[in-house]
């Protein structure tokens, strides 16, 4: 029987902390792409596959795979100590909804860009501000654990100095 996980690995805490860059990035790239998609859909042949914008939502898509490749290989820790069961179940789908929307908002957006799809991309443009919001409270939640619960679930997602 293997020991219990206590923390997340180097390559889980670098893809946790980089898709979150990302995805800070990709919300800030996103000004002016309503326009630009529609100039897409006018001229196809005329406007450039790739902008800014795509190409950190290719990223991102690519990476969350690849961080669920790790969580099925590598595992999870296990809670910390203390936390109560419908904490537990909170944190689990809490995590959940945060993974559907870091597949969901660039899968739209690449059916959106590259399918020609409108109905997409209104939804991309709405479920990508709802990410932001979910990811702040996830955020909230850890310094919450951090600084009022006092326990290690933050000290697990940050890299070791030293």
């Amino acid at each position: 029987m293997s020991a219990p996980l206590t923390r997340w690995s180097r390559a889980q805490i670098g893809l946790h902390w980089g898709v979150a860059l990302l995805i800070l990035a990709a919300w800030a790239t996103g000004e002016g792409m309503g326009q630009a998609f529609r100039a897409r859909l006018a001229a196809p042949d005329a406007f450039p596959g790739f902008t800014t914008h795509t190409l950190i939502g290719g990223t991102v898509l690519v990476l969350v795979v690849v961080r669920l490749l790790l969580r099925a290989t590598q595992g999870a820790p296990d809670p910390v100590p203390g936390t109560s069961p419908r904490m537990a179940q909170a944190a689990t789908w809490g995590h959940r909804l945060l993974y559907v929307l870091m597949l969901g908002v660039p899968a739209l957006g690449a059916a959106a860009w590259y399918g020609g799809l409108e109905a997409p991309a209104e939804v991309h443009e709405t479920v990508g501000n709802l990410i932001l919001f979910v990811a702040g409270a996830h955020a909230l939640v850890a310094l919450a654990h951090h600084y009022v619960l006092r326990d290690d679930t933050l000290r697990r997602m940050l890299p070791r100095l030293g």
